[in-house]
């Protein structure tokens, strides 16, 4: 069937790209559209500050324009979802944010759901998320570690900060978890462990929703080439 999912990290931090193509690999097999990951040279080191949300935009929508062509469908990577409007604007393709897709993996999960976020300035780029999709009142809490990405991506300098903002979550009363940043996939499996409730990836939950999205159109394509 082939076909490609191009999943865009708008920071230039070449181990979150490859935190995220390792995310992916369970999506992976022979005959789907494949997942690629690609990191922007151009864009800021992280997103942290509302400065690094705007400043993703340019690199992002030039990526759209240079990849459409051979590209399904676009994932923006990055828990923020920078430029997701624009971009959506920009190419007549599918294009996912990460964060919406996990919170709507979620709230097909469970009624409500809490956050595990890198910094405080990521909270009010999810509530505008959030109030764009209408979900906000279906957020229990959101917990910021206030960390640097370098440390989120140690696999083991902040995997008990991570437990204990899940556990607080789940006190709160909150029926699953979304990782707020992309560079928190080695730490999913552990936090439900630890916490038991579902823990939602967003470039899981983003892969899922692009395959939904692709796979039957594609399908659709071959069919009507056949007849």
């Amino acid at each position: 069937m082939g076909g490609r999912i191009l999943f865009i990290n708008p920071n230039r931090n070449a181990a979150c790209g490859n935190g995220i193509a390792a995310a992916l690999a369970p999506f992976r097999a022979p005959g789907l559209p494949a997942l690629e990951v690609v990191s922007l040279a151009e864009g800021p080191p992280a997103i942290r500050s509302w400065s690094d949300w705007f400043a993703a935009s340019g690199p992002i929508l030039a990526c759209i324009a240079r990849e459409e062509a051979r590209t399904d469908a676009f994932v923006i990577a990055c828990a923020s979802d920078p430029a997701l409007p624009a971009a959506r604007e920009a190419t007549t393709r599918p294009v996912f944010g990460m964060f919406s897709s996990a919170v709507a993996q979620a709230l097909a999960l469970a009624g409500s759901f809490g956050v595990i976020a890198l910094a405080r300035p990521s909270v009010s780029r999810h509530a505008l998320a959030l109030r764009q999709m209408g979900a906000e009142r279906q957020l229990v809490l959101e917990i910021p570690l206030d960390v640097s990405l370098e440390a989120l991506l140690d696999p083991v300098a902040v995997r008990d900060r991570m437990v204990a903002a899940g556990r607080e979550i789940a006190a709160a009363g909150a029926g699953a978890i979304v990782l707020g940043c992309a560079g928190m996939a080695h730490h999913a499996e552990a936090v439900e462990q630890a916490v038991g409730l579902p823990v939602v990836e967003p470039a899981q939950a983003a892969a899922a929703a692009a395959l939904a999205r692709v796979l039957p159109g594609r399908g659709a394509a071959i069919e009507r080439a056949a007849e």
